[in-house]
């Protein structure tokens, strides 16, 4: 297995009709721990630093969905289906039980997963993102185009904006991010395109106007995180999240916006990857 997430190389492997792009690393052997991203993102989407030490430890895998990157196959137009989609893959891998990590939208997709197959995930990392339901979810799609266009006129890169406070701590630790993006150089993913991200942000509003789902089928333990200024998904949903998943685990990063766990990385890290290791 390789030795950083930056050198990972990129497999495929299909399932319900789709081939799946997907890298893995760590130690085989045991449950792996399953990385669901963020709205419109890839495989190289994931903070490697993040990725890499939890993968001291246990086998990790990251994968596009269905349509997304290098994944063949039309991008999914609801949550559940994505879910469905992840589902499929995992089990095409062969794993009965697996450990889950969603971020944002992940984490939407994680919680319809959970639901729908409540024997499959055993532990639960859950970052800036709220339950089905989730008070001004809806809005994602008006904040993300906003900061697109806030990124357009700075000449910046979107990520910058969506997932950092605008505050001299935010703006240096968003710098920070899309360099550690940036340290693999060869076989990097195909690029999200913006027809990809219109359907995700669909399937996003859909699913902030139907009806929370019972999370109390899942009982096993739960690590939820978040920074204290989340404009995409409102900070109070993580707290929401906490009171719904018995048992849970919350923490909430000081002067931070959606990608907290990016900006606090050297904290976050060692915390998911001791919690994981439990």
């Amino acid at each position: 297995m390789p030795d950083s997430y930056a050198q990972a190389p990129t497999k495929f492997i299909s399932a319900a009709g789709a081939r799946f792009a997907y890298r893995e690393l760590g130690p085989r052997g045991g449950i792996p721990v399953v990385f669901f991203v963020h709205l419109a993102a890839n495989l190289d989407n994931w903070d490697p630093r993040i990725v890499d030490e939890i993968a001291r430890h246990r086998h990790v895998i990251t994968f596009d969905q269905r349509g997304v990157g290098a994944s063949s196959g039309t991008v999914p137009g609801t949550i559940e289906a994505a879910a469905d989609d992840a589902h499929a893959f995992i089990k095409a891998l062969g794993f009965d039980t697996v450990d889950a990590f969603g971020l944002s939208m992940g984490g939407f997709i994680v919680q319809d997963l959970i639901v729908k197959h409540p024997t499959l995930v055993r532990k639960l990392v859950l970052a800036g993102t709220g339950p089905r339901g989730g008070r001004n979810i809806d809005k994602v799609a008006r904040v993300t185009y906003l900061d697109i266009l806030r990124s357009v006129i700075a000449r910046a890169d979107p990520k910058e904006f969506l997932l950092f406070e605008r505050n001299k701590a935010g703006k240096q630790a968003a710098k920070e991010f899309i360099a550690r993006l940036k340290e693999r150089k060869d076989g990097r993913d195909t690029a999200v395109t913006l027809s990809t991200m219109r359907t995700q942000l669909k399937a996003i509003k859909r699913y902030a106007r139907s009806a929370p789902w019972d999370l109390s089928v899942f009982t096993g333990p739960a690590l939820i995180a978040n920074g204290d200024r989340d404009r995409m998904v409102p900070s109070i949903l993580s707290v929401d999240l906490h009171q719904r998943i018995a048992g849970s685990q919350l923490v909430i990063y000081p002067d931070a916006g959606h990608g907290s766990i990016f900006q606090y990385w050297e904290k976050f890290a060692p915390a998911a990857a001791g919690f994981l290791a439990e």
